[in-house]
């Protein structure tokens, strides 16, 4: 039963998120009905990240399997093919070892926000960027973001409903650039929190309004308290865009 790997770009705006639920469209959804009308096989797609609603992605991973054996390219090709009109394109397909699993094998996710900060509304990016019609200073927020680095309890950045069964992680990169009105905030880490890019990117628009000194950010962290976190920034700017595994080759799993 050979198993197929896929890279993925979305616009999130139409779907309910990634995962499957009770109503509304999915990313994943959508994939395993295209998948359905390739072969007439129902299958499970995995993804390396379970994006909320609204959220983008230019490089999201998932694998599924199939029973019969296609070339990578005519998977690719049929199920984009199946996928129309929904905004959802399978970059590139691999037939991969039974052992790689997107989300479990992944070593790295790297996360972009991008904010638009002007007067003027977008207009060829409603719902791609996070719209604040106001200047904010980007070399403050750069100043602040270097506090979250590291391995931290991120209790303050979580979402309250967030299953992980610890706050601790390891932040390994959160860069603050401006490029003309747009200001981009990178993030990566092996893993992250339900809502953590989002609250950091929120607390961190405090910080370039002037709301908040460089130093409540550092301070906002080590509270580990969700009250003292920014207003959650909003879905539209948030992109998942790479995920990264080791080398491989990926051999089957031994049975539990």
């Amino acid at each position: 039963m050979p198993r197929y790997r896929i890279t993925i770009e979305y616009d999130g705006t139409p779907f309910i998120g990634w995962q499957i639920q009770a109503d509304g469209k999915s990313v994943q959804g959508s994939l395993a009905e295209a998948i359905h009308k390739l072969g007439g096989e129902t299958v499970e797609v995995r993804g390396a990240g379970r994006t909320d609603a609204g959220v983008h992605a230019l490089g999201q991973v998932a694998h599924f399997d199939l029973v019969k054996e296609w070339p990578a390219d005519t998977v690719r090709d049929a199920v984009n093919f199946h996928l129309k009109p929904a905004p959802i394109t399978i970059l590139d397909c691999v037939v991969i070892g039974d052992g790689f699993d997107a989300r479990f094998s992944a070593v790295a996710r790297h996360y972009l926000y991008r904010i638009l900060a002007r007067r003027a509304p977008p207009a060829l990016d409603r719902d791609r960027v996070w719209w604040v019609p106001r200047p904010l200073d980007a070399s403050a927020m750069a100043a602040a973001a270097p506090a979250l680095l590291g391995r931290h309890d991120f209790t303050t950045f979580r979402a309250a409903g967030c299953q992980a069964r610890s706050a601790v992680k390891t932040l390994d990169r959160l860069d603050v650039t401006a490029v003309g009105d747009e200001i981009r905030i990178e993030a990566s880490a092996r893993s992250f929190l339900h809502h953590q890019v989002r609250s950091i990117v929120g607390s961190l628009k405090h910080v370039g309004e002037g709301k908040w000194p460089v130093s409540e950010m550092a301070a906002a962290l080590a509270a580990a308290d969700r009250s003292r976190c920014g207003a959650l920034a909003p879905s539209s700017g948030l992109y998942l865009v790479r995920v990264d595994y080791p080398p491989g080759p990926f051999p089957p799993r031994s049975p539990e």
